[in-house]
């Protein structure tokens, strides 16, 4: 049960399953047919205490890029194999789109009621599609990232206490496309810092938390990400390349260096206690500088960071909503190594802004800025509803939706035009649309010239939308 997937660099996949029992030798069935001619070395089967499953990994390595493979863990029960895609190689200029949720639980139909608590937008309906079905429904992306808050499994206190017996047996996505997560902080523990039963007048903190609950333990143990290719820690810093793009996964709940406390750190503004998980202060900011000095951007040019909390968003600092700490951590090296785009969650609300440098908008919007482009989506379903925006917008705001819970999808058509879309989870309409154009030196006789980009992109042209969904169509000069 529970299988998913995640790259293991760009000739290797990882496969990850649940069992009640620990496997002697867990293992891995695969091949270019249903035959499954070949087998996995022996991977590990894990547990923590507290936990009813064991979590079994297994890598596979030497695939062929870009190439469909049958596999099925073993020992099993299955009657028929699942399949998975590889990696494209880096440098691979195929267009090709990949999908981004934050902040994901299950709301609506097969999930939880799709009432929220007071003062939140609830924008599902008992008939709509909630965010898993949707990206089930539409499998047209190469993997799924989702960097932080991936299930709200901390929530079980507060839908005991309100009488949810939540049912989430919807197929996984996770088994058929690579799902590639990063922390957040409903990672950290049991309870979601705490909570109130009003019935009985009990208020909650972490101390109803068992060890095995804390400090991510079951993120820790449920996933295993490329950080041993990428020289990165565990499931919380890593990086790989696909085709034109590398990846990277950064985390903000702890490991900040500079001498800053991070938000789940001890000490840390979350009271979440955990971590930190580097060797030293400095070991994700310095891991982070030597990633982005040897990407290789002739063969990757596009480079796309995530973390889970994003510091260029129009909401109260509630919570440490907005986390400067953050910005002051990471955003000199994203201005140093020219990242393109910046993507987060943690507030529960679809904000897309100019490129920024500073808080200070690129005259240049989306034609050919200098600076990283940064898009907020928390909007995939959070419990208790989406978030309250706060008006007036910055000026850098150009799109701003708090009552549409959807997902993020990129689609990188060359190595000079990438567009993000926002597609509405209740029935895969795309509510908002950008094209970003970036000269990254290409020579492909397929790709416009920045005067004839600069004409039909609507760069820089300025639209708030606030509590009600709209679709903004931006120009797509893009010849395929």
């Amino acid at each position: 049960m529970q299988v998913r997937l995640a790259y293991a660099g760009s000739t290797g996949m990882t496969i990850s399953w649940n069992t009640y029992s620990q496997l002697t030798n867990p293992a891995v069935k695969y091949g270019l047919s249903s035959s499954l001619n070949l087998t996995s070395p022996v991977g590990v089967s894990i547990t923590y205490p507290s936990s009813s499953t064991y979590n079994n990994h297994a890598k596979i390595t030497g695939l062929l890029p870009d190439t469909l493979y049958y596999y099925q863990p073993q020992p099993t029960n299955l009657t028929a194999p699942f399949t998975f895609r590889t990696s494209r190689l880096p440098g691979d200029t195929t267009a090709f789109s990949v999908a981004l949720v934050v902040d994901m639980g299950v709301m609506g139909f097969g999930g939880l009621s799709t009432t929220v608590g007071t003062g939140a937008a609830s924008p599902l309906s008992p008939i709509d599609n909630n965010t898993i079905q949707s990206l089930r429904d539409q499998p047209g992306f190469d993997f799924l990232w989702h960097p932080g808050d991936i299930a709200y499994a901390d929530y079980w206190l507060k839908e005991e206490i309100q009488g949810y017996l939540p049912n989430t047996t919807i197929a996984a996505v996770s088994s058929q496309k690579p799902y590639m997560v990063g922390p957040g902080n409903h990672e950290a523990n049991c309870d979601n810092g705490g909570g109130h039963d009003p019935k009985h007048n009990i208020t909650y903190t972490v101390d109803i938390c068992v060890p095995g609950q804390t400090n991510f333990t079951g993120y820790r143990n449920h996933f295993r990400m490329p950080s041993n290719e990428s020289g990165g820690v565990g499931n919380f810093w890593y990086s790989w390349d696909h085709g034109m793009a590398h990846f990277i996964q950064l985390d903000t709940e702890t490991d900040l260096g500079h001498g800053i406390i991070a938000p789940d750190e001890p000490g840390g503004v979350d009271e979440e206690h955990s971590g930190p998980f580097g060797g030293y202060m400095n070991a994700q900011i310095d891991w982070l500088a030597r990633d982005l000095a040897t990407v290789n951007r002739s063969k990757t040019p596009w480079v796309v960071v995530a973390g889970h909390r994003p510091w260029y968003v129009s909401t109260p600092n509630d919570s440490s909503s907005i986390c400067w700490d953050c910005k002051n951590a990471f955003e000199p090296l994203f201005l140093q190594y020219s990242v393109d785009l910046v993507l987060s969650g943690h507030v529960h609300v679809y904000q897309r802004n100019d490129p920024l440098n500073n808080s200070v908008a690129d005259p240049n919007g989306l034609n050919n800025p200098r600076s990283p482009w940064y898009i907020t989506n928390g909007a995939g379903g959070h419990y208790d509803g989406l978030d309250a925006l706060q008006v007036p917008l910055q000026s850098f705001a150009k799109v701003a939706i708090n009552d549409t819970y959807g997902w993020s999808r990129l689609t990188f058509h060359n190595c000079s035009h990438l567009t993000h879309e926002f597609v509405a989870s209740r029935n895969g309409s795309v509510i908002d649309s950008a094209t970003l154009f970036k000269d990254h030196g290409c020579t492909s006789a397929s790709i416009p010239s920045k005067k004839s980009s600069a004409t039909a992109l609507v760069a820089g042209v300025g639209l708030t939308v606030v509590g009600f969904a709209v679709t903004v169509v931006f120009g797509m000069p893009i010849l395929l």
